[in-house]
């Protein structure tokens, strides 16, 4: 692993760190920032997973995390959102490609060689951030924006016991019925009777989340319609899902809307990693 930068932030350090890893065949690169309380011992984790066209720079840089994270001793780690390189497969769409992993892994050509992100964030970098860094992976929790929103909910049901609580800013909710998911799907797995349960809506309707939810997502998302938020909000009324789904009035897709709504998911994970 290598040390890119490491920078004081609110009394904590914030650092971003690259390793060549196993499950993409690529170099990766994440951000971690690291409380006081870290000096001292293993902290709580929260893992924020970026959307569309998104690095592990634009949460570090624009989510305004690392001030609320302070305020609690917690950890935040900010993935990147695919494999990079010129030998690695891309698009011209900004959609699909590189930026585009919808941290699933991928079985089609010519995909399936470096785009598995569901490995890489569910097993790999917790491995490796696990023994590296003084983080107490026994108390995780979760939340991303857009399609990592996504990434962060399918996650959270997949994995039951990983995650302590999981929130979301705009997620996108039901893939499978939805331009954002079809054709990403499509491209990474193929045929539909071969894509996996990569879906909130259906995996909510199936065994949901053994935790709390918290779910915002902007009256005035420019990107509404691909979403899904009424197929999610439904599934959790069906299965009495215990969490909160916000219509946040005027609000966009935007790091505005993020920043404006961070520290209401910093106290909800802080809740639910202290309790």
């Amino acid at each position: 692993m290598k040390t890119i930068s490491e920078n004081r932030s609110f009394g904590g350090t914030q650092g971003v760190y690259s390793h060549d890893s196993s499950a993409t065949g690529t170099e990766m690169t994440f951000g971690l920032f690291l409380p006081a309380e870290a000096q001292d011992g293993p902290v709580p984790v929260l893992w924020f997973l970026s959307g569309l066209t998104c690095t592990h720079a634009n949460a570090m840089e624009k989510a305004g995390a690392q001030s609320w994270a302070a305020d609690h001793g917690i950890a935040v780690i900010f993935p990147d959102t695919s494999p990079r390189g010129e030998d690695v497969p891309d698009d011209d769409a900004y959609d699909l490609g590189q930026g585009a992993g919808f941290y699933i892994d991928a079985t089609q050509e010519p995909w399936s060689k470096n785009f598995k992100m569901w490995t890489y964030i569910a097993d790999e970098l917790p491995a490796l951030v696990g023994e590296k860094f003084p983080l107490d992976m026994g108390s995780q929790s979760i939340t991303g924006h857009s399609m990592g929103g996504h990434g962060a909910l399918t996650l959270a049901m997949a994995l039951p016991g990983r995650f302590r609580s999981v929130s979301a800013f705009a997620p996108i909710c039901n893939p499978t019925n939805s331009d954002w998911g079809r054709k990403q799907f499509a491209a990474y797995w193929g045929d539909e009777d071969n894509w996996g349960p990569h879906d909130a809506t259906l995996l909510m309707q199936g065994n949901g989340f053994d935790g709390p939810v918290l779910i915002d997502t902007g009256t005035d998302d420019q990107f509404g319609d691909l979403l899904g938020t009424a197929a999610l909000a439904s599934a959790m009324v069906e299965r009495r899902q215990e969490g909160h789904l916000r219509m946040q009035k005027g609000y966009d897709h935007s790091y505005y809307f993020i920043s404006s709504f961070m520290e209401d998911h910093i106290i909800f994970h802080a809740e639910a990693l202290y309790k």
